[in-house]
């Protein structure tokens, strides 16, 4: 039997009709799975995720979903109708840091038991309770690690008791010892009203060379109340500089004198409730009879111990 040959077109018509065929041929005619592909148009103006059969493709985010890239992966929403409690502790306790309206929205930095530590803005954080709030991510895994550059103090109370050396007219040397009630406003300041003891020794050579007189050495106590106004310089951290000023009295020999005072320190928290201040701060106030005023710049060094609560 002889086989019947076939005629094979020539190289250059082959080409021909493959091109022919691809050309005939366009993406949106069958997916992977057989079914008929969405029209491309339709899924270039989508402005966030299409589904695509059984994968996903993702399109330009919207700002919504940038401003949730830029915040933080994990994220919780407040679900409250008006008036929604965050308070600066994993507990009922702590003190409020602020009431927020329903509908927004926080990054979580941790969780503790029912409570999660949101972040109120690039310094300042809270925790909420998980009754308020609507999960937004899988919170799987997440632990309570709170960075302590986060503190928020607002709302806390701190008492300081402080000792130090204290300069009578800035020459003869005393010791001082007092204590302080202090309240957060705000992240960055503090007001205080505090009271301290003080026993002034002078002798005779220095009331001479100030007042040009022969006295006798001079041997007194003195008991100062005052009211003072703080400013932090790194809110929440745990090494706070700060500087204060204030207005009070000073007590000495039966006499009570308006005084004024300004000072600069710095506190480092040991944990979120403890820690120690050091500062330097003039006292200034006059003494002497309506004719014959003599002021007092007075210069005091401490170091003290706090507690908030």
């Amino acid at each position: 039997m002889v086989a019947k040959r076939v005629p094979v077109p020539a190289p250059g018509l082959r080409m021909l009709v493959a091109l022919v065929l691809l050309g005939s041929w366009t993406p949106s005619a069958l997916a992977s799975d057989g079914t008929p592909a969405p029209d491309s148009a339709a899924v270039e103006s989508a402005a966030g995720t299409v589904p695509l059969g059984d994968s996903t493709a993702v399109i330009a985010p919207t700002p919504a979903m940038n401003a949730q890239l830029v915040m933080g992966s994990r994220r919780v929403r407040l679900i409250g109708a008006a008036r929604n409690v965050v308070r600066s502790g994993p507990g009922d306790s702590f003190a409020v840091v602020g009431v927020y309206k329903g509908d927004t929205e926080f990054p979580v930095f941790a969780k503790s038991g029912d409570w999660y530590g949101v972040k109120l803005s690039e310094t300042e954080t809270g925790w909420v309770h998980h009754s308020l709030c609507k999960e937004l991510d899988d919170m799987d895994g997440l632990e309570f690690k709170p960075n302590p550059r986060l503190y928020s103090r607002t709302g806390a109370f701190l008492i300081e008791g402080y000792a130090g050396g204290y300069a009578f007219d800035q020459k003869s040397n005393s010791f001082v010892a007092g204590g302080r009630l202090g309240y957060y406003v705000f992240d960055r300041v503090i007001v205080e009203g505090g009271v301290s003891w003080t026993h002034v020794y002078r002798p005779a050579e220095i009331v001479e060379s100030l007042f040009d007189l022969s006295l006798e050495a001079e041997d007194f106590q003195m008991l100062s109340y005052q009211f003072m106004a703080t400013y932090e310089f790194l809110p929440g951290r745990q090494m706070v500089p700060y500087v204060s000023a204030g207005m009070g009295s000073s007590i000495m020999e039966g006499e009570s004198e308006p005084s004024w005072n300004f000072g600069a320190g710095t506190t480092v928290y040991l944990s979120r409730r403890t820690g120690v201040r050091w500062e330097v701060r003039l006292h200034h106030f006059e003494t002497g009879a309506a004719n014959a005023r003599q002021p007092h710049d007075n210069i005091e060094f401490t170091l003290g111990s706090l507690y908030l609560f």
